[in-house]
C-alpha cells in the first residue's frame, strides 16, 4: 500500500492551516456539519473553492435570475387579483347607485342607524373570512375552473 492509494482508491494529501473565525460564524459552520453530516472542513473547503472558483458570479447570477422570475409572477398573479377586484368593486357600485332609491328626509336617522348595523355586521364578516383564510378570489377561481371543465 502506497500512500497515494488505500485499497485502490486514491488519497489526495491534505496540508493542515489553522485559521481563525468569528465565534458566530464558526457555530454556523458546526450547526451546518451537523445537519449534513459532513465534516468541518468539507465545507470549509467546499466555500473556499467556490468563492475561488470563477463561476461564482455566473452562479449569483442564476439564482438571482431565478428568484426575479419567481417574483415576476407573483407580482402577474397579484395584478390579476387587483384587476379583478377594481372590476367587481366597480359593478357593484354602479349596479348598487342604480337600484337604491332616495331616502326620503324623516328616514334618513333610522337608515344611517341601519347603515351602521350592517357595515358592524360586514366587518365581522370580513374579520373572520380573513382570520380562517377564504377569500373571494379563491372562490372564484374553483368556480371559474369548474365551470371551463363542465363546458369542456
Amino acid at each position: 500500500m502506497t500512500a497515494s492509494s488505500f485499497e485502490g482508491i486514491p488519497v489526495t494529501k491534505r496540508a493542515r492551516m489553522n485559521v481563525y473565525f468569528d465565534p458566530e460564524l464558526l457555530k454556523q459552520v458546526e450547526a451546518l456539519s451537523l445537519r449534513r453530516k459532513v465534516s468541518k472542513s468539507a465545507i470549509i473547503e467546499a466555500a473556499v473553492a467556490s468563492f475561488l472558483s470563477g463561476d461564482t458570479a455566473d452562479r449569483l447570477e442564476a439564482a438571482m435570475s431565478r428568484r426575479l422570475d419567481k417574483l415576476g409572477r407573483q407580482i402577474d398573479g397579484l395584478d390579476e387579483d387587483l384587476a379583478i377586484l377594481g372590476e367587481t368593486l366597480s359593478l357593484f357600485i354602479r349596479f348598487w347607485l342604480t337600484i337604491t332609491p332616495p331616502i326620503p328626509e324623516a328616514g334618513k336617522d333610522a337608515a344611517r342607524a341601519k347603515g351602521v348595523e350592517r357595515f358592524e355586521g360586514f366587518m365581522q364578516m370580513l374579520g373572520k373570512r380573513l382570520a380562517t383564510g377564504d377569500r373571494f378570489l379563491k372562490e372564484l377561481s374553483r368556480d371559474v375552473e369548474t365551470t371551463n371543465h363542465n363546458l369542456d
